[in-house]
């Protein structure tokens, strides 16, 4: 059934941050989607290969063997997973389970924008709460809860900022939220956090809370062409959200990738190596420059460059480098920088340094 022409009116196009059309044929440092500079993991690409010849067959309804495999990876019953077309189709997912028309999704702003999308998809009302010095404010989250509430989205690591909320807060707010409100961790960049206080989803599930935590395989993974991302939840939900998901939407590739790339420890670390390496690179350098960048516990930085951030990615795509502006975000002034290899990060600082005609302000 299609939405409603008053719904439509209120939801905006997704805007891919990477080429598309005739720019694909060019060649860009690719540094405004958060992919994996490394790649896919060997393994991945190994079982690609070997399956490609069964693609005129359906693939496995229930995405049995990644379930397993992701089971035994995070100390969890399969029958708690639910694999999707990357975590977008799970996030509509849950908006179609647990959202009637005129019911609530609480969710921080600036953030993913297919939380507030799958709201409206579903005739539900959107509340986004503004964060606070760039971080989630779960305070100010749980005021916004009201009586119609059903789906607060927490994004830990948050898009576009790449700041965590951390165990005390985050476990302070779930013993607070009212019981008809569902908590769904979107942790899509958490492979990606140093910070020792950061409290997973996974570990809160495995203690027996009453939540949803998302996962994908197109970060860390480098699996983002094959859209595939899996939840985790009580195991109610996760049937819900079987009920309500399309027959096979989940490619046989993708869900055979996955199992090679979970499997793949040494291209984890040397994915994850390589963006804390990156990011202390660039925090470095966008400091020398002298911008003052967010500090970030994800695989992207986002900085604010001081003048019209869409001109500036253009201006970095004329040098062959591409970069997410923040006006999809609301975010007029800020650039989000994927963390790349040395060498992909090397050249945006110098040709930030070259395209920019706005100096930072000085700073106390």
């Amino acid at each position: 059934m299609p939405a409603p022409r008053s719904v439509l009116a209120q939801m905006e196009l997704y805007r891919p941050g990477g080429p598309q059309g005739a720019l694909t044929r060019r060649s860009f440092v690719h540094l405004a989607s958060n992919e994996n500079p490394l790649g896919p993991s060997p393994r991945a690409v190994e079982a690609l290969v070997q399956a490609a010849g069964g693609v005129h067959r359906y693939p496995e309804m229930f995405q049995t063997p990644l379930r397993e495999a992701l089971g035994a990876t995070w100390g969890l019953p399969p029958e708690q997973l639910v694999v999707g077309n990357g975590v977008d189709q799970l996030i509509k997912l849950l908006a179609e389970a647990f959202l009637d028309p005129g019911q609530e999704a609480v969710f921080p702003a600036p953030s993913f924008s297919a939380y507030r999308q799958a709201a409206l998809l579903v005739g539900g009302t959107p509340r986004a709460v503004a964060l606070t010095d760039d971080r989630l404010d779960l305070v100010a989250m749980l005021r916004a809860v009201t009586e119609r509430t059903r789906l607060v989205f927490i994004c830990n690591p948050n898009n576009p900022t790449g700041t965590a909320v951390t165990a005390e807060p985050l476990r302070s707010f779930l013993r607070d939220l009212p019981g008809h409100a569902l908590a769904v961790l979107d942790e899509a960049y958490a492979e990606y956090v140093e910070d020792p206080a950061f409290l997973s989803g996974l570990t809160l599930l495995r203690e027996g809370r009453q939540l949803v935590t998302l996962r994908t395989f197109s970060k860390i993974y480098g699996l983002a062409g094959l859209r595939i991302g899996w939840a985790a939840g009580p195991e109610g939900v996760a049937q819900a959200l079987m009920k309500v998901r399309e027959p096979f939407s989940v490619n046989r590739l993708a869900e055979v990738a996955a199992v090679a790339a979970l499997g793949d420890a040494e291209h984890l670390e040397r994915s994850r190596r390589l963006v804390a390496e990156g990011r202390a690179q660039l925090m470095a350098g966008l400091q020398a420059l002298g911008y003052r960048p967010v500090p970030s516990q994800a695989n992207f930085i986002l900085v604010d460059v001081g003048e019209d951030s869409a001109q500036t990615a253009l201006r970095l795509r004329e040098q062959g480098i591409l970069v997410r502006d923040g006006g999809p975000f609301g975010l007029t002034r800020q650039l989000r920088i994927t963390v790349g290899t040395r060498e992909e990060n090397a050249a945006l600082l110098v040709a930030l340094g070259e395209v920019r005609t706005h100096e930072p302000v000085p700073t106390a």
